[in-house]
């Protein structure tokens, strides 16, 4: 194909390693094969002018080149003259869409090829403009100037083709210098760190003595204050800012001033006192010297809450109603102990026959009451948070809030005292924990009895607790099935510790008895298990002979088909908000109103301790 073009360079080579530790991977940039960008002068995207001509792209085995036109402008011209004559010998792209994994740049576009003074540090790196590190191979950078240290080589009138690879590397070989003849440059990349700080400090100080040394010497220290070592395309240096000796002793003596506290407020303090630029370096160089910090993950905080997983199973699980006073009506024609006389009898010929007995009627009635969740935000707050939505993210919260109060109170009850106004009635949304007896089996756990029935008289027999805590769970759960008259398919609510000893349980020989938690809920013959941190160490006063006794809650069995949660039209769950004009705050309200109740008896079992002292 041929081609006619001023001058060709590698725009990036593959397998490079940078300054910083990146690494430019192969086809990281194959998109751009074939592609026409423009040429700028040192990545000056602010001006026109400085377009000084274009480039054409070539992905290669080993990398990107580039080949170049000058237009026929004045600028143009003269970095074509600036080129012919040896003075600029280095080139540089900048990019951006930029992705990696870890250290390893995998993909980006570049939009432009710049000329710069590239001559004071062979070698590779990337001036990232905003970039961050990242092990997620999908995770887009933003942008960065990447140099690679080669040098681009000219091309003469007769050029008319692009060079083969062997006749690129004979003018690379021209171009090179005698091996034998090292720059300054090549014998201070040869020392170690250790070593190139000594050597910074030691001209540090000859430029600062320089300083005194008369009017006579003011232009050349001019020149002198740069680093020589100084990478010309680094945006600082070729702005000519540094900071002098008398600069940093303000500066610390300003940071350890009481009224500062810190290096990078004293920094911008003082150079605002100096009208902004202190020989050159600007107060906007600190997000160099301090870059801001980043978001891990941008956007909305992450919220931390309690586990909310069995909030969702109860209220997926209960019963809705479009009915919200809801009453339940059952006969109860048991006849435990023979009083009521509720059987079936014989007949003896000649007899009067008797009616059988009156069973009894359980009715009840429960009535709906209000749950809101309430909150505001000033309004400026609202304005200023910019990325994310903070207004649905507050809605978001208080929802959960929401859900979480009324999943307790139909599990547990809310907890507050009687007569607290914040309290929801538990004969508005009965709990099922401390339901009447007739709706909720409530049956106790006893550790001392499973102890002496596991041990027996075989002292030398040593089951864990875990074990022993385990077995007596279930033996008393399967028990109290015996009473069970609900709908049958049963979930077991209870705290993560409760779970977590019934799985440690193991036999004499160190073996776990349960595998997992599926293994368990067999033994204990409920579908499935549910945790939920607000169960733990949760007690209950009742009064049994006359006498009150304090029962701490282990588990309830239920299956919430049975429980039904009522909420006419209008009682749904609804978000509102409001303005307060005079004190400039959004104000916002979350509410429901429902009721909730059990309506099949015997339709769930309660798992209680008594822990009375």
């Amino acid at each position: 194909m041929k081609k006619k073009y001023d001058f060709a360079g590698w725009a990036t080579r593959n397998n490079l390693r940078c300054s910083d530790g990146r690494v430019i991977m192969k086809d990281a940039f194959k998109d751009d094969d074939g592609r026409v960008v423009p040429i700028v002068w040192n990545h000056q995207h602010n001006d026109p002018e400085n377009v000084l001509g274009h480039a054409v792209l070539e992905n290669h085995e080993d990398g990107v080149r580039t080949y170049g036109v000058f237009n026929d402008t004045e600028k143009g011209r003269h970095a074509k003259a600036l080129v012919e004559n040896g003075d600029i010998t280095a080139l540089s792209i900048y990019a951006n869409k930029l992705r990696q994994q870890g250290a390893n740049v995998l993909h980006g576009v570049i939009r432009e090829v710049s000329l710069v003074l590239g001559g004071a540090n062979p070698g590779a790196y990337i001036d990232s403009l905003n970039l961050e590190h990242s092990d997620d191979p999908d995770y887009d950078e933003d942008e960065a100037i990447i140099y690679t240290g080669e040098n681009l080589y000219i091309a003469h009138s007769s050029d008319d083709e692009e060079p083969k690879e062997k006749e690129k590397d004979e003018v690379d070989e021209k171009e090179k210098k005698n091996p034998d003849e090292e720059t300054v440059a090549d014998v201070f990349n040869t020392l170690t760190e250790k070593q190139k700080t000594v050597v910074y400090a030691v001209i540090g100080q000859a430029l600062e003595n320089a300083n005194g040394g008369g009017k006579d010497n003011e232009e050349e220290d001019e020149n002198m204050k740069h680093n020589v070592f100084e990478d010309y395309g680094d945006q600082a240096s070729q702005q000519g800012g540094y900071l002098s000796h008398s600069d940093e002793e303000a500066i610390i003596s300003l940071a350890k001033s009481n009224s500062v506290g810190s290096l990078q407020d004293a920094i911008a303090i003082y150079a605002e006192q100096q009208g902004g630029l202190m020989h050159g370096f600007d107060a906007d160089d600190l997000n160099y010297l301090f870059p801001e910090y980043k978001d891990l993950t941008p956007g909305a905080p992450e919220l931390i809450t309690r586990d909310q997983g069995w909030v969702t199973a109860v209220m997926n699980g209960v019963k809705k109603s479009p009915i919200s006073r809801i009453r339940t009506k059952q006969m109860d024609a048991r006849d435990k102990d023979g009083t009521r006389h509720l059987r079936a009898r014989g007949h003896k010929k000649g007899d009067q026959k008797v009616n059988m007995g009156n069973p009894k009627l359980l009715r009840r009635t429960t009535d709906p009451h209000t749950v809101y969740v309430k909150d505001d935000m000033h309004r400026d707050d609202i304005v200023d948070i910019t990325d994310f939505d903070v207004v649905e993210y507050e809605y978001g919260l208080m929802r959960q809030l929401l859900y979480e109060a009324v999943a307790t109170a139909i599990m547990l009850g809310d907890g507050k005292e009687d007569g607290d106004n914040d309290k929801i009635p538990e004969e508005n949304i009965r709990p099922i924990w401390t339901d009447d007896d007739i709706y909720t089996i409530h049956v106790d756990l006893d550790m001392d009895s499973m102890r002496a029935e596991l041990q027996g008289t075989n002292t030398t027999a040593n089951f864990g607790e875990e074990y022993i805590y385990a077995e007596a769970m279930i033996k008393t759960a399967l028990y109290a099935r015996e009473q069970y008259r609900g709908s049958g398919k049963l979930t077991y609510y209870c705290d993560d510790h409760s779970l977590n000893t019934m799985l440690l349980a193991r036999d004499l020989n160190g073996r776990r008895i349960y595998t997992d938690v599926a293994d368990l809920a067999k033994a204990l013959n409920v579908k499935s298990i549910q945790t939920a941190q607000q169960f733990a160490g949760r007690t209950r006063k009742v009064v049994v002979n006359g006498v009150e006794r304090t029962k701490l809650l282990h588990g309830i069995f239920v299956d919430l088909d049975d429980y039904v949660v009522g909420s006419t039209k209008g009682g749904e769950i609804t978000r509102f908000d409001q303005f307060d004009i005079d004190f400039n705050k959004q104000k916002f309200l979350i509410e429901t109103r429902l009721s909730g109740a059990l309506t099949r008896a015997y339709s769930a079992i309660a798992i209680e301790e008594d822990v009375t002292e």
